[in-house]
């Protein structure tokens, strides 16, 4: 059975405000993901593992680490 951490890590990525407030808007165009703001400057993107493993290698593309 998989670890709760690793279902997480596959469904969502963790972002600072400023990183993602430039891009908000390509991602809710390209990709079927939610984008939920946390209460600390960060926002957490949140899809199937499919769409989160896409938009991990959209903000690679664009030199964005993703952890």
């Amino acid at each position: 059975m998989p670890e709760p951490s690793q279902l997480r890590d596959s469904t969502q990525i963790v972002l600072p405000r400023e990183t993602l407030e430039s891009i908000e808007p390509q991602l809710d165009e390209e990709f079927t993901v939610t984008v939920v703001p946390e209460d600390d400057d960060r926002y957490r993107i949140v899809g199937s593992p499919v769409e989160i493993k896409e938009v991990g290698e959209f903000l690679a593309r664009r030199g964005i680490a993703v952890q």
